[in-house]
């Protein structure tokens, strides 16, 4: 029998008054499978990430995880799963460092008395960082410095090595490589694979058709609310992917 995929979406629909922005979606992603999820603007690709994300509730539909339906009520909820998402505005505190943001939110208190009066346990949290990046290979230029000051490509990387390290089993990233120059990029794309090879499904949200194929193991397109086509990179072309996101080109067996 083969495996159910990780993640799945059936039918998803959600209606924003008059706008209906998913018609019935459907998507899937499998463990150590890098997805990208493409479409024009307003296919309904951000919609659909942030139901399979707990910030929206679907109108219908139904999401599979591990081949069994649950609901995604909340973004804790979805966590609590080892779903982590990188935001397209990488949701970090600049004036933090790199370990105050890996531990945002989930911060480590010291053992004992002092742990129960609220004090950080900061050389714990430190060391975790450290472990976290190296494993992944996310060069960090400075662990003390508040990541407001570093570059564009060492801020991407810590967004994206904060979600692998939470994550166990999925990450959504949502634009992980706009605007980054070559090399940043390159490191950004480097740094998706390392995730993937951990066992992780990663979900691609990009524009970015060249990076798409670089780093995307399958490709969902998305248009008017639906999935339009599915495709393999090495089976496929940037022209053909392109018209089916126009409409140019129809895939009967994409629904």
């Amino acid at each position: 029998m083969t495996a159910a995929p990780l993640l799945e979406a059936i039918g998803i629909r959600k209606r924003y008054g008059h706008v209906e922005a998913l018609r019935g979606a459907d998507f899937c992603v499998d463990r150590g499978e890098v997805v990208a999820l493409i479409g024009d603007n307003g296919a309904g690709k951000s919609t659909l990430v942030k139901v399979l994300a707990g910030v929206t509730q679907p109108d219908g539909g139904e999401i599979l995880f591990d081949g069994e339906p649950v609901g995604l009520d909340d973004p804790t909820t979805v966590r609590a799963m080892g779903i982590e998402t990188v935001y397209q505005d990488l949701a970090l505190a600049p004036d933090l460092d790199p370990s105050a943001n890996l531990f945002l939110g989930r911060e480590a208190l010291r053992p004992g008395l002092l742990g129960r009066l609220g004090f950080l346990d900061k050389a714990a949290m430190s060391q975790r960082t450290r472990q976290a990046f190296a494993e992944l290979g996310a060069g960090v230029q400075s662990y003390s410095a508040p990541v407001g000051y570093l570059s564009g490509g060492q801020r991407q990387s810590i967004a994206v090595g904060r979600a692998a390290a939470w994550a166990s089993r999925l990450v959504f990233m949502d634009e992980p490589t706009a605007a980054l120059g070559v090399v940043q990029s390159k490191k950004v794309l480097e740094l998706v694979r390392r995730v993937r090879d951990t066992g992780i499904g990663v979900v691609f949200i990009s524009h970015n058709m060249p990076h798409v194929f670089e780093v995307a193991d399958r490709i969902e397109v998305m248009r008017l609310g639906r999935r339009a086509a599915r495709f393999r990179p090495d089976e496929t072309s940037m022209e053909e992917v392109v018209a089916a996101m126009t409409g140019a080109f129809v895939q009967e067996e994409a629904s």
